[in-house]
């Protein structure tokens, strides 16, 4: 990863969820933060791959979790108030995913 793929990477993963929650959620932003923060682990399934990390993959369509079929469920949970928040952490980490497959696409071979 390049140094600026990994700022951006890291920024959109920890620090823009937390404007999110205190903008947005500001009664309850420190649950809010936690639950944005939780939904990162959907990269579990990244343990399902072989090798696991591959810095020349992209992971949006390729995991099972990243999946395209997975984002629109996660756009639909949008829709009920109790997992509004799952689902915006849920694509925001797609959209931080699909920023990868762009620097990946630039990079890689």
């Amino acid at each position: 990863m390049e140094i600026i793929q990994k700022v951006i990477h890291y920024f959109l993963h920890f620090v823009f969820p937390l404007g999110i929650a205190f903008i947005f959620f500001r009664e309850r932003w420190k649950q809010t933060y936690l639950i944005l923060l939780l939904t990162m682990l959907i990269d579990s399934d990244h343990l399902l791959a072989t090798p696991f990390y591959h810095p020349c993959r992209c992971s949006i369509g390729f995991h099972p979790l990243h999946s395209y079929i997975a984002v629109m469920i996660y756009t639909l949970l949008i829709l009920f108030p109790k997992f509004r928040v799952i689902s915006i952490g849920l694509l925001l980490h797609m959209a931080t995913d699909y920023i990868d497959c762009i620097f990946i696409t630039h990079n890689c071979n």
